[in-house]
């Protein structure tokens, strides 16, 4: 096998190419077609005795859509030889171009041999040797090299390009659009690295099949991981891609991932399946299968029928709850199935959903996960209702929810809600709502929740609903330390009758807890199946200033309930009393460098710290630092999980130390101890997972190492530490 000279020149010719354009013809026998040669110089000599046209100064020949551009031509129109020499350029109907020293060609213009060969392809990517030739529209070239990256630098001046292929012999198919070599080697910063003795690939955006990019990897349960994806091109809009995935201390996995776009929309299926030794996740006594089948499946897709119809779906099944762990596939606790179908339109929204899920948390029961089939909601906005600026905007919603082993229920409610926003004389914004809304539940089952709050009562249940609210906002502007300033201050009144909660099940409004992002909501229970009754004045302030690079928003409110009602909110939401705690957030932001984001939330008696969260991101789009911290010391029942308290730091960023390479990692510390979560298996400093990693990116290639450690056993997911080589030519095509 012959060893490529890796001397190839693949920078860019000083010549211009031909113009597409028509040129007059200086025909000697008159009488031009299309398919006869036309050309254009400086100066033209003809040698009548040997038929020999000698043509110089910026010679242009075309014929039939191939074009040629030279310093100098000599045209033996017996032979039909065409040699040229002097800043050479051959153009095809395709748009490549060839550029070489010097060059013989047929009058044709198709077939012929050029020295110092350089073809850039129109698709994208050039090929380059010290000789080449083209017959029959097929370019072959020796002891060559072909590169998709660019050659020159942000400043225009020659660089090498950050990977190319050489090869003892190339062979370019224009009509396939594909590139074929013998005796290759991938060349990676001008080090020839990887050996592809029979290799071929596309060029421009197409797809064609064949072998992507591996994948590498090292994980302590796995040992050494090799994957070698091959893309099956069935047709433009729809391919397979099927991995084999080798491990040397677990039996081999198969993956496959059918990808596919219709004129309706898309759609994907991806599936797994392997055999292995699977551990459960228990804490007592766990037990081992042996060489169980495990696997994976999951799929996506959307379509949509028309401006107004579409429909929408995915599926996510898996054989055991530590099989996407171990293989580090995903880190969900929980899978969601979905299939809906919508109409939206500029005033009504429909949409008729099921759902189901997997749980993969240990110590949760399957049979306790619901499923909700069908899921019906309905609203309609309706403008200028009763007065000029009324708005009505109406629901019907339907929910059927059941569980294998667990509780059942269904409900069905409509509602309206009426607002009126007018701006008074002196500025002041003030908002009317008036809201309706009737319910009927039906619960069965009731006794397999744990938690009695949540049951409700078993059979038919109606439920009536009713509030009234004013909301008044005040935006005061002014000049502040050379900016802009707005205070606002604001007042909400909510007054709504007792109401029925008990005996209504508990679904989707467990996870209740105040916050500055709900305080002045009509209802500060999540979901439908709770609502807050009761009168209640709640008052806050907004305060923003705008300066030249800085910007600082802040926010702090507080709520009054006046009736002696006993609440069913819970003690630790910060609600349960009749004077509720503060809450707030404040954001400061520096240009497009520094943005910190404090939320907060106080207790009333003493001011201690129920909430404490902490966002900030710091630096550019290259160099940034992400940091994150919540802390939750409610003091809530441990019964109720929703609610647990919990604490948490959060850490990531990266550094770019030149143009093209940079540093990064991420940490996830749990700080929860006993005091704050009594389940808590946590020690008061409890890693999670961290990855630390460098990497290279321009625009063809992409290169990584990442070390990631993972603190937690689950079953046969063990922890311990995984390497990834991360290694993807850009622009090579499938």
């Amino acid at each position: 096998m012959a060893t490529p000279a890796g001397a190839q020149d693949l920078q860019d010719r000083p010549t211009d190419l031909p113009s597409p354009t028509e040129i007059p013809s200086n025909d000697i026998k008159g009488g031009a077609t299309a398919d006869q040669v036309r050309f254009s110089a400086d100066g033209i000599d003809y040698d009548s005795k040997g038929d020999i046209v000698t043509a110089r100064g910026d010679v242009r020949m075309n014929r039939g859509g191939d074009r040629l551009r030279a310093d100098t031509i000599v045209w033996n129109r017996e032979t039909g030889l065409v040699t040229a020499t002097g800043n050479i350029v051959v153009t095809n109907p395709g748009g490549d171009a060839a550029y070489g020293d010097t060059i013989e060609l047929t009058d044709s213009l198709k077939d012929g041999v050029i020295e110092n060969m350089l073809v850039v392809l129109d698709q994208g990517g050039r090929l380059a040797a010290d000789r080449g030739s083209r017959k029959d529209g097929i370019v072959t070239l020796d002891d060559a090299a072909y590169t998709p990256c660019s050659v020159v630098d942000s400043k225009n001046c020659p660089k090498m390009p950050s990977w190319k292929i050489t090869a003892a012999r190339v062979v370019y198919d224009p009509v396939r659009q594909r590139i074929f070599y013998k005796g290759a080697r991938v060349n990676i910063f001008g080090i020839a690295s990887i050996p592809l003795p029979a290799f071929s690939n596309p060029v421009g955006v197409g797809t064609d099949s064949g072998f992507l990019t591996p994948d590498l990897k090292y994980s302590r349960v796995n040992g050494a991981e090799a994957a070698v994806p091959y893309y099956f091109r069935i047709a433009p809009n729809r391919g397979l891609t099927i991995t084999p995935r080798l491990f040397s201390a677990a039996l081999p996995m198969l993956q496959a991932e059918y990808q596919a776009l219709t004129t309706k929309g898309a759609y994907r299926v991806l599936a797994y399946g392997t055999v292995s030794d699977r551990t459960d996740t228990l804490a007592v006594n766990p037990q081992t299968a042996q060489n169980a089948f495990r696997g994976y499946f999951d799929a996506s897709g959307r379509f949509q029928f028309d401006p107004y119809w579409s429909i929408s779906g995915s599926i996510r099944v898996t054989t055991d709850r530590t099989f996407l762990r171990r293989y580090d596939i995903s880190r969900g606790d929980i899978l969601r199935n979905t299939i809906k179908i919508e109409r939206i339109d500029a005033n009504s929204y429909l949409s008729i959903a099921g759902w189901a899920v997997q749980t993969l948390r240990v110590g949760d029961r399957q049979g306790l996960q619901p499923f909700a089939l069908p899921e019906i909601d309905y609203r309609r906005r309706v403008n200028d209702v009763l007065i000029d600026g009324g708005r009505l905007n109406l629901q019907v919603n339907s929910l059927a929810i059941g569980r294998a082993a667990g509780q059942n229920s269904q409900r069905a409610f409509a509602s309206a809600q009426w607002d009126l926003r007018r701006i008074t004389p002196l500025g002041q914004e003030v908002t009317l709502t008036a809201f309706a809304r009737g319910d009927i539940y039906n619960a069965g089952n009731t006794v397999a929740t744990s938690v009695v709050s949540y049951r409700g009562e078993d059979g038919f249940h109606a439920r009536a609903i009713g509030a009234v609210a004013l909301d008044v906002r005040w935006p005061l502007i002014g000049q502040f330390l050379g900016g802009t300033q707005r205070l606002t201050p604001r007042v909400q009144i909510v007054a709504s009758p007792p109401i029925n909660n008990l005996a209504i099940p508990n679904e989707d409004s467990r996870a209740v807890d105040l916050e500055d992002s709900n305080l002045f909501s009509l209802n500060r229970f999540p979901g439908y199946d709770r609502v807050e009754d009761s009168t209640r004045v709640t008052y806050g302030v907004d305060w923003s200033l705008a300066l030249p690079d800085f910007t600082f928003d802040a926010n702090i409110g507080q709520s009054y309930r006046l009736s002696n009602r006993a609440t069913l909110l819970p003690d630790g939401t910060g609600l349960s009393d009749s004077v509720s705690d503060i809450v707030g957030r404040n954001v400061l932001r520096y240009k497009d460098l520094v943005t910190l984001t404090h939320r907060y939330r106080l207790d009333k008696d003493g001011l201690a710290l129920r909430r404490n969260e902490l966002d900030a991101t710091i630096g550019t789009r290259g160099t940034y630092l992400l940091l994150g911290y919540l802390r939750l010391n409610r003091n809530i029942t441990p019964s109720l999980e929703d609610l647990r308290d919990r604490e948490e730091a959060r850490v990531g960023g990266r550094v770019q130390f030149a143009r093209f390479w940079s540093i990064f990692g991420s940490a996830v510390v749990d700080l929860t101890d006993r005091r704050e979560d009594p389940t808590s298996q946590a020690n008061g400093f409890t890693p999670v997972r961290h990855r630390i990693g460098f990497a290279y990116e321009d625009d063809c290639l992409r290169l990584g190492l990442t070390w990631k450690r993972d603190y937690r056993d689950t079953g046969d997911a063990r922890r311990g530490d995984s390497f990834l080589l991360t290694l993807a030519f850009k622009n090579l095509g499938r």
